[in-house]
């Protein structure tokens, strides 16, 4: 239940110590905590619970912490994020930055230091919630073009080869994802973990539908792609000039 007094931290931790040591001395500190130890689930707590902050861990069952920020950044790039990883070196704080993340903390970490990295991240949120927006707005907030074909974020609508399309809540998301890894590869595996949160229900060939479907609206030749491409063995790429 949701304490309208309390910051809300959300931590994904499949280290039970961990989360249970995390949450005691978040308690502590008056946030109203709740523990996720896998990263299907934390998913499922960022969307019913509405956190103010999540501290998560990188390397989670099922689905891993970095599939996880991407898939959160798709629909919200306000909410601060904290990663606590046992994976150190500088080329993976690299890549959690470029995921998205707003703080960094190898393990093992200092208690206090921790602490007061959870409070910094929260008031820098609260400026940020009461400030405008930034003149750039935030990724998705408006249109996209890439040659004819003009995505409405805000609308979720298109505008392409067959017309004016409607986009569902999944399009959209997959179409936020391929336009924020624009020229990069993304496996069919990665694409159910970030897009999907990696779910059994879920097959390869649901993202070749989708796949299908794209093309359907924004190429001119369907069946001679030049925006969403197959990469053989890999899986797909979108891209354009």
């Amino acid at each position: 239940m949701k304490n309208p007094d309390k910051k809300r931290i959300l931590v994904i931790e499949d280290d039970i110590h961990i989360a249970e040591g995390l949450k005691l001395n978040l308690s502590l500190q008056g946030y109203d905590v709740m523990t996720a130890k896998d990263g299907i689930s934390g998913l499922n707590e960022w969307k019913e619970w509405n956190p103010h902050l999540i501290v998560l861990d990188i390397m989670l069952p099922g689905i891993d912490g970095l599939s996880i920020l991407q898939n959160i950044r798709l629909e919200d790039e306000r909410i601060p994020v904290l990663i606590l990883s046992a994976k150190s070196d500088a080329q993976d704080r690299i890549m959690g930055l470029s995921c998205g993340v707003d703080d960094y903390l190898a393990k093992p970490f200092n208690l206090e230091e921790f602490l007061l990295r959870v409070e910094r991240l929260l008031v820098r949120a609260s400026w940020s919630l009461k400030g405008e927006r930034a003149e750039t707005g935030e990724m998705f907030s408006g249109l996209y073009r890439f040659g004819e074909n003009i995505i409405d974020f805000q609308k979720s609508t298109a505008i392409c080869r067959v017309g004016k399309v409607t986009l569902t809540e999944q399009e959209l998301k997959l179409l936020k994802l391929f336009i924020a890894n624009k020229g990069k590869p993304l496996s069919r595996k990665k694409l159910l973990e970030i897009g999907w949160g990696y779910t059994g229900a879920v097959t390869t060939r649901t993202v070749d539908n989708f796949i299908v479907r794209f093309r359907k609206y924004f190429e001119i030749d369907p069946r001679k792609p030049i925006y969403f491409k197959s990469i053989r063995i890999v899986g797909y790429l979108f891209d354009h000039e």
